[in-house]
């Protein structure tokens, strides 16, 4: 019977969502302010998210917000693989 790694697919969805963010980060540095609105308005299907896009971000908030996307993405993987392994091992 085969089982997930609950701590190997935490890191894999804490790392991918870390590094998610951190590109969302660069794509906003280098793009500015209408550059990003205009990209995630494409991604979102015409939302208009330039009421919500705040460009001045602290570094620590940053900083702040790629632990917390890291903790969420760990815990997300984690409780997939457990639920599948829970799933899996009443076969």
């Amino acid at each position: 019977m085969n089982t997930i790694s609950v701590k190997r697919l935490g890191l894999a969805l804490g790392s991918t969502g870390a590094l998610l963010y951190a590109g969302c980060m660069i794509l906003m540095l280098t793009l500015g302010h209408d550059g990003t609105v205009t990209f995630f308005n494409s991604i979102l299907h015409g939302f208009d998210t330039s009421a919500v896009v705040r460009m001045e971000v602290p570094l620590w908030q940053a900083c702040l917000g790629v632990i917390e996307t890291f903790i969420m993405g760990w815990l997300t993987g984690a409780m997939i693989a457990a639920v599948y392994n829970l799933g899996n091992s009443s076969k």
